[in-house]
């Protein structure tokens, strides 16, 4: 039995900063937020919630402020085990609807092929805005030196497909006949492809592993943070919209 609460006390932050520190292992100088921010932003209104296990060990942590338009943006979310983040995510959905917003954004590595799954396939978010090195050089134990890129997630609470899915009612948006692959995963490695101005929905790869890449051949894992920079990236500028992820490896795209 997880519970998922707000938390307000000093203590209690000092134990969210020690879980993040343990599952990213950050620089000295250089953690996501401090304890003194945890602190200003729970006294101002905004969240910051850890879930806990029934001894009381702190198993997960989420952190975020209010922003423009009716919206909550996740800055920082930890979890060390499976099915956490989750019911973080829905703890945070029922906190922004109590207080009438409209939707929650956080940002994410597009190349973790599991955070996509979970962001795009189980949440039913949509990506909205590919950020280049968003938060420059990362030297953290998790990302090693790799550039930031990010997608800019956004979660339309009370959508349709949103409250089916957290009703645990499987929403399986089927690729389009007729899809081609711009960017593909061949033995590993990134392969682009030009792609017929005809096509309408397009599927960019993601690596099977990005995180091990990093450490086993950080060549490789530059050669995909670039290419699916250029190619998905280049499409969400040119103003196309990510719609899915599909069979755990394929962001979906269809073209305007």
């Amino acid at each position: 039995m997880i519970e998922v609460r707000e938390l307000h006390e000093m203590a209690e932050l000092e134990r969210v900063d020690a879980l993040f520190d343990d599952i990213w292992h950050f620089a000295p100088a250089a953690p996501p937020i401090t304890i003194e921010l945890m602190r200003a932003l729970s006294h101002a209104g905004g969240y910051v919630a850890g879930a806990f296990e029934e001894d009381g060990g702190i198993v997960g942590a989420s952190v975020g402020f209010l922003a423009a338009d009716r919206t909550l943006h996740s800055h920082v979310t930890g979890a060390t085990r499976p099915g956490i983040g989750y019911e973080l995510k829905l703890h945070q959905r029922r906190w922004a609807m109590e207080r009438g917003l409209e939707r929650i954004t956080w940002t994410y590595d597009p190349l973790v092929r599991r955070n996509a799954h979970f962001n795009l396939a189980k949440l039913g978010a949509r990506p909205l805005e590919y950020l280049p090195c968003f938060y420059g050089v990362l030297g953290d134990a998790i990302n090693q030196g790799d550039e930031s890129d990010r997608l800019l997630a956004s979660w339309p609470l009370a959508a349709p497909h949103v409250a089916a899915l957290v009703r645990g009612e499987p929403y399986d948006r089927p690729v389009a006949p007729g899809a081609v692959v711009a960017l593909a995963d061949e033995g590993g490695r990134p392969v682009a492809t030009p792609v017929d101005v005809a096509a309408r929905t397009v599927l960019v790869a993601v690596p099977e592993d990005v995180e091990g890449l990093r450490g086993a051949d950080p060549g490789a894992g530059k050669a995909w943070r670039h290419a699916v920079r250029d190619v998905l990236g280049g499409l969400m500028a040119e103003g196309h919209a990510v719609t899915g992820f599909s069979g755990k490896r394929y962001y979906v795209v269809e073209r305007a």
